[in-house]
């Protein structure tokens, strides 16, 4: 009996060892994946630890749109296989032209590019082909896909392709890039440093959704193309930049067609500190201009040619080249779906497709000879069809689907370099706008953009004026 009892002791002895030495272990276990957990994870290790009674996180997908854009269509695919033909002799850019205005200096046009590749293009030919210096123009890559597109890595369907190709050798105008995506406030401020680097105390810059034309109609008794006394949209621009700096004017930008096409004097935008980028898109113009004015600089509008605001590409950019053999026209990146074509719409298609016929029409009879390829009415006749478009492109843009919605067009690019998905592009474009809007009107105490007026604030109130509404 006493062994009996000896050996029950014992075994109870054991089973108290065994259990003191699995906690031991437990215990251990636990510190040392805490440990881990730590070290990887740092102060966000709460986010990721989870309790053993809780279910996984497990995602619930959107519904995915039953509506899908077709391809993106190449507007200018001669390219891929010969050069541009010639631009139009009479808006060919005289050389040195900047010395015939007192500039010491070829000042530079900044075009920002994130994506949308063909409505890039578009604007990038249309400037040259109406006469400004393929040298002068400095595309700027701002896509935050670093060296992807230089080494061709990207597709024509991924948002963010460019092509450094097509730009640089066959258009001949400068690429420039942004080291890292930048918003808007960010990329105007990039402009201010080149144009420190540079030393160019003035400069253009653009919008990348445009199409510009030279008024070769002769509009408001301007001399028309032939005469001595014709000008380019880049002439119209330069003689705006003498006029500006021979007077006493105290000046900040020159607005030809709002800002589809600026010119800057970067003192002024030195002055007030440059661009908000906590404000990183819409009410941004509002906050810069206004400070701009509190300092008593000017923001005065100009004229110097047709500059369109447009979301359609032609469907050939060789009519900005005059070629007849192209096909008068334009596309929508981002149609609707058909459904929902609406009257407004099938209109433009109406009057774009008459304005198609009438191109067909000028170009048979110079085919034929009826009108001679040097005969400048021919040529006119050319340019007031391609004028049509361009006006019937515009008034696509405005009408009731909404101004921006070409940016969604391009929803490729899955597995290529830095890929970013469209929907989440966009929505967090449309995030970052609102929590603009919110630190604007935080800023100033006010929602709108109508800061200045009698009693107004004064630039040393930013941050210091409280709501003015409920």
């Amino acid at each position: 009996m006493v062994g009996a009892g000896f050996v029950n002791i014992r075994g109870h002895r054991l089973a108290l060892t065994s259990i003191i030495v699995a906690i031991i272990l437990v215990v251990a276990l636990s510190s040392s994946q805490s440990s881990i957990t730590s070290h990887r994870f740092g102060k966000h290790k709460d986010l990721i630890e989870t309790s053993h009674t809780e279910i996984p996180y497990q995602p619930k997908y959107l519904d995915e749109s039953e509506w899908n854009p077709p391809p993106i269509q190449d507007p200018f695919p001669s390219l891929a296989t010969s050069p541009p033909p010639p631009i139009p002799a009479w808006n060919v850019a005289k050389k040195d032209l900047h010395n015939n205005y007192g500039l010491s200096y070829r000042p530079p046009l900044f075009i920002g590019f994130t994506r949308g590749w063909p409505l890039l293009l578009q604007a990038v030919v249309s400037y040259i082909t109406a006469g400004w210096p393929a040298e002068q123009i400095y595309v700027v890559e701002n896509t935050g896909t670093q060296w992807a597109n230089a080494q061709g890595k990207l597709s024509l369907q991924n948002p963010f392709f460019l092509s450094h190709e097509v730009l640089k050798e066959k258009l001949h105008v400068n690429v420039v890039q942004t080291p890292v995506l930048l918003n808007f406030a960010q990329l105007q401020n990039f402009y201010v440093h080149l144009a420190h680097e540079n030393h160019w105390p003035q400069y253009f810059w653009s919008h990348m959704d445009v199409l510009v034309l030279s008024w070769e109609d002769g509009h408001e008794d301007r001399p028309r193309p032939g005469g001595e006394d014709y000008k380019t949209l880049y002439e119209y621009a330069l003689a705006e930049l003498n006029t500006t700096l021979r007077s006493t004017d105290r000046w900040a930008t020159r607005f030809f067609a709002y800002d589809t096409l600026t010119l800057v004097n970067r003192a002024a935008y030195d002055d007030v500190g440059g661009w908000d980028t906590y404000i990183p898109y819409y009410m941004t113009d509002c906050d810069m201009h206004s400070r701009l004015l509190m300092r008593n600089w000017t923001l005065d509008d100009r004229l110097a040619g047709i500059i369109s605001d447009v979301s359609t590409t032609l469907k050939d950019l060789r009519v900005l080249y005059r070629d007849p053999a192209a096909e008068m026209g334009f596309v929508d990146p981002n149609p609707a779906a058909p459904e929902k074509l609406n009257e407004t719409d099938e209109e433009v298609r109406t009057t774009a497709a008459a304005a198609r016929n009438t191109l067909s029409r000028a170009a048979e009879k110079e085919d034929e000879g009826a009108l001679s390829s040097d005969t400048w009415t021919s040529r006119l006749e050319y340019w007031q069809t391609l004028r049509e478009t361009v006006a019937e492109m515009e008034r696509y843009k405005h009408g009731s689907r909404g101004r921006n919605t070409w940016q969604a067009g391009q929803r490729g690019g899955q597995g290529e370099p830095y890929y970013y998905p469209a929907r989440g592009v966009q929505m967090s474009f449309e995030m970052l706008t609102e929590a603009g809007r919110r630190i604007y009107a935080e800023k100033w105490g006010h929602r709108d953009c109508d800061l200045l007026g009698e009693g107004g604030p004064k630039l040393e109130d930013q941050w210091r004026v409280a709501h003015d509404w409920e």
